[in-house]
């Protein structure tokens, strides 16, 4: 009887390398700095359950301060240096002031005027970027935004 046991345990086992193949990828994502710092932590802590109906995934990186949704996957980050001056446009989504910069392949949303920053990385697949913005408002909102707003450049001209 022992030896049957062994023996319908086993093909279970040989199946289990199979299915861990099976799912997707965990999303590769390099960390800040001060991507676990107390500041990234409570971010982290309101991730958004989902962005834009995306689901969460798992990321190949052990820091909490770095999550991913959908496919091909909204990235985000906490650790970043705040960024200064710049002359990309500057969005305000709900009170939190977002910096974009196109990319070859998407756009990168960075908060203004926090320290440290939080990071979006926007797939060009997922359409009107900006529209993703408000699942990260509650996050964003946990580093106080005290490093100043931004300033349209036409504002800044008048």
């Amino acid at each position: 009887m022992h030896r049957r046991r062994v023996l319908t345990v086993l093909p279970a086992l040989a199946v289990l390398p199979l299915l861990a193949g099976c799912g997707e990828q965990p999303v590769r994502a390099a960390p800040f700095d001060r991507s676990d710092s107390p500041e990234c932590r409570r971010v982290a802590a309101h991730w958004p359950g989902t962005v834009a109906g995306l689901e969460p995934r798992v990321t190949a990186v052990q820091s909490v301060g770095v999550a991913a949704w959908g496919d091909p996957p909204v990235v985000a980050r906490c650790g970043k240096n705040p960024p200064g001056p710049t002359t990309d446009p500057c969005i305000d989504v709900s009170g939190v002031d977002w910096v974009a910069t196109e990319l070859e392949d998407g756009t990168m949303f960075t908060t203004f005027g926090r320290d440290p920053a939080l990071e979006v990385l926007v797939p060009s697949e997922h359409g009107t970027a900006p529209l993703l913005l408000p699942a990260f408002e509650e996050a964003a909102r946990q580093v106080p935004q005290d490093q100043g707003r931004c300033v349209a450049v036409d504002d800044a001209d008048g």
